[in-house]
């Protein structure tokens, strides 16, 4: 979809114009001629993110960018980077894209952030992309998996963070493929660029007609009883849900009053079992058997040296918050922002930064590779599956990598990084 022949034409002649309005800074953040750096200053780098901390996507979400700022908290105790603190302004947008375009336009024009930071949403992200890009902010790890985030040609500062849903849709379905084939699959998705390229994904490995019913959501609207009743009349035997955690949790526990128990295979957008577990309470159990997929280290896995540092930095920096998944996956976020930070160097500008990703060859918890390349925006590869199993998830096979295409689902073999000693990154 994104990828022409032309990009590296068309990224290298946006740089050329991003390195003209950002030249280069001193080691007081200011560009030639004493020009600022937004954002930047001898002992502080102001980033900004857009976040649901309230509102239908704000369960489990909202712990997100406090994980992100407990890890920021952590490096600034150990010295910084490069000397500076990092400052990270965490808006709420209520998963609401008109709020997010005005909460974006404070952080951009009043409050001079260096970069976004991992906002948060496919519809609500996707309404500030030419904003960003129009002010030359860096749009660094958006937190969702829409193919957007991967248009180095069209936006040339945005990159993602989370495997695309294409990439997730088609390992979910080769899952389908090898361990339930003859049995009627049906699909849940949120209408927009989520849901859509979650089917897409889906289709792409089992065929374009084999998904017998689809279903799309909006997040005002929290009745999924026709959805779920036209599964069941359908007589559908296994469920894709490309859905947040609450309307993952309200499909579950619609289902049950309904009488109906498909095999539940759910995207990592919502598949995080202690967040589904506080939201069903009492019917958490009718999550036993839920497959879903991540791409980070599972949570409850306290030998991993990745779950180690998170939990410390946790204890030590954002009150001991009850751990799961969306914690994991905010100190990932700051794990790799520390990661680009170190990598611009320590005259930080914006085109450095933007330089620096594209670069790529980062490494940390991730259990795939990242992408990010001249010719890739698009983030995290590949996934692993898990299973809830007597109220505890945890992953089972290979992991796997694939495109948005129509490449084959390959296991990935490579094993995963420690991380530092002391848990902040170095410059390579």
């Amino acid at each position: 979809m994104h990828r022409t022949a032309q990009r590296g034409l068309a990224i290298v002649s946006t740089i050329a114009l991003l390195v003209a309005a950002a030249g280069c800074s001193g080691d007081d953040g200011s560009g030639p001629g004493g020009a600022a750096v937004p954002g930047v200053t001898g002992t502080e780098i102001v980033v900004g993110t857009h976040m649901p901390l309230t509102g239908p996507a704000s369960a489990g979400y909202s712990k997100i960018a406090p994980a992100t700022k407990a890890y920021f908290d952590y490096v600034n105790a150990a010295g910084g980077v490069h000397g500076r603190k990092i400052t990270y302004k965490v808006m709420d947008d209520g998963y609401n894209p008109a709020n997010t375009q005005q909460v974006v336009r404070q952080l951009v024009l009043q409050d001079k952030v260096f970069a976004i930071l991992n906002g948060l949403g496919t519809p609500t992200h996707t309404g500030v992309l030419d904003f960003l890009k129009s002010n030359r902010v860096p749009d660094l790890f958006v937190a969702s998996g829409s193919r957007s985030w991967d248009q180095p040609d069209k936006y040339p500062g945005t990159f993602g963070f989370n495997p695309d849903y294409t990439v997730e849709g088609k390992i979910l379905a080769n899952y389908a493929k090898a361990n339930l084939a003859g049995q009627k699959v049906c699909f849940l998705g949120q209408d927009d660029d989520f849901g859509r390229d979650s089917l897409l994904g889906v289709e792409k490995v089992l065929g374009a007609g084999a998904v017998a019913v689809k279903q799309t959501y909006v997040t005002s609207n929290t009745n999924v009883a026709p959805q779920i009743g036209a599964f069941k009349a359908a007589g559908c035997q296994v469920v894709v849900l490309a859905t947040v955690p609450g309307f993952t949790a309200l499909s579950i526990g619609t289902a049950a009053r309904l009488g109906f128990k498909p095999q539940w295979l759910v995207s990592n957008v919502g598949a995080d079992h202690p967040t589904l577990a506080k939201q069903l309470g009492a019917a958490a159990p009718l999550l036993e058997g839920m497959i879903g997929t991540n791409y980070l280290p599972m949570q409850n896995d306290t030998a991993n040296p990745w779950i180690q540092l998170f939990m410390k930095v946790n204890k030590e920096h954002n009150g001991d918050a009850p751990f799961d998944g969306n914690i994991v996956y905010g100190m990932s976020v700051g794990y790799l922002f520390v990661q680009t930070l170190l990598a611009a160097g320590k005259d930080l500008t914006r085109e450095k930064v933007l330089q620096a990703v594209q670069k790529g060859g980062f490494q940390g918890p991730g259990l795939v590779p990242l992408r990010f390349s001249a010719s890739d925006h698009s983030g995290y590869g590949g996934q692993r599956l898990s299973r809830v199993s007597g109220g505890v998830q945890s992953y089972f096979g290979p992991a796997y990598e694939t495109d948005e295409a129509d490449g084959p689902v390959k296991e990935y073999t490579a094993t995963p990084v420690a991380p530092p000693a002391n848990g902040v990154p170095t410059v390579s």
